[in-house]
């Protein structure tokens, strides 16, 4: 029997996508799009021909009230609203809180209180050791949602994180920005670092993810793709010659390269083929995660490492970023 699925911040980059490609694939009952903007919302109700399957519910995710009654009957929350701009953030601190932490904490709480079977929060590299009020945040919606798992009974409500790196093309990333600027006749591409280095997924892969996630989770796992990564200032060569890239500095709050597992953190951690699954500190209801499908496929690691992009051992060929220029 098909599923009812509720997306917040569903009119955003992630969301849009993602729902394009559960409609191909009719995969859900009912797909529910939570988000604050309504004309986004009737803009996304045209272009998907208000697709019955469709319900748009405007909302904010601050406002819990309002979650309650979005997510009565639904089985599966994907919680992606976020406010997203590490410079903006540290200029609005008060504002990041409310939606990042507290909009977070809403979310847990409904889906408590109306037993939604399984609720994913999308996190971020920048939640790993957090150097940004931005990253803290997200940190902070992590351990809410995992430690959620204590409040519920494992067969009525799950929590689980999927936590990723920059989404290549998505609204506010590097690439569209780079873009934008060249589209204005801007004199320079603006890198804030020559040694900057980002990981990168496209939407595909995290949709996939995140799709896998619904599928295998069980709850207070940390899913982390294995991905690629990609000098910032090498972005920038492919797009304009060397001598109109202006190295800026670093902004406030910016890292000059991101983790996604912590040497702490890798102490937990399950490897896969194209994933790791960070297991919580303490054992929530009693899970038996070696029972899990992840688990027998996994191998549970026995030496600390950090996963940084720095020290990827993937990494973004000159051929590759062309081709996501092009299909950009």
């Amino acid at each position: 029997m098909k599923k009812n699925i509720l997306i917040t911040g569903g009119t955003g980059s992630f969301g849009k996508n993602f729902i394009k490609k559960i409609l191909k694939k009719d995969l859900f009952k009912k797909i529910i799009i939570f988000s604050r903007d309504e004309f986004k919302q009737t803009k996304m109700a045209q272009e998907l021909k208000n697709d019955k399957r469709l319900r748009f519910f405007l909302g904010d995710v601050r406002d819990k009230e309002r979650l309650t009654i979005a997510t009565k009957d639904t089985d599966i929350i994907i919680h992606a609203a976020a406010l997203k701009h590490v410079p903006i953030a540290e200029y609005n601190p008060y504002e990041f809180v409310k939606t990042n932490i507290i909009g977070s904490e809403n979310i847990a709480k409904v889906a408590l209180l109306n037993k939604v079977k399984k609720t994913i929060l999308l996190s971020t590299d920048k939640a790993a050791n957090p150097a940004n009020l931005y990253g803290a945040t997200k940190l902070c919606a992590e351990k809410i949602f995992i430690s959620s798992n204590y409040y519920s009974n494992r067969n009525d409500c799950s929590f689980s994180v999927v936590r990723y790196g920059n989404v290549i093309n998505s609204r506010g990333s590097v690439l569209p920005h780079f873009k934008q600027l060249i589209d204005q006749g801007s004199k320079y591409l603006p890198v804030t670092d020559k040694r900057m280095t980002r990981f990168f997924i496209t939407f595909d892969r995290a949709i996939d993810f995140v799709l896998y996630v619904i599928k295998h989770s069980i709850g207070s796992e940390i899913f982390v793709p294995k991905l690629p990564s990609l000098k910032i200032f090498d972005l920038a060569k492919s797009l304009v010659s060397q001598q109109r890239i202006k190295i800026i500095g670093v902004r406030p709050g910016e890292k000059l390269h991101e983790k996604m597992i912590t040497w702490d953190e890798s102490r937990q951690v399950i490897e896969l083929k194209d994933s790791y699954v960070i297991l919580p500190d303490q054992t929530f209801k009693k899970i038996d995660y070696v029972k899990t499908d992840y688990f027998k496929k996994g191998k549970l690691l026995k030496k600390n490492f950090t996963y940084s992009s720095d020290l990827n051992d993937k990494w973004l060929k000159e051929n590759e970023i062309k081709k996501i220029l092009r299909d950009g």
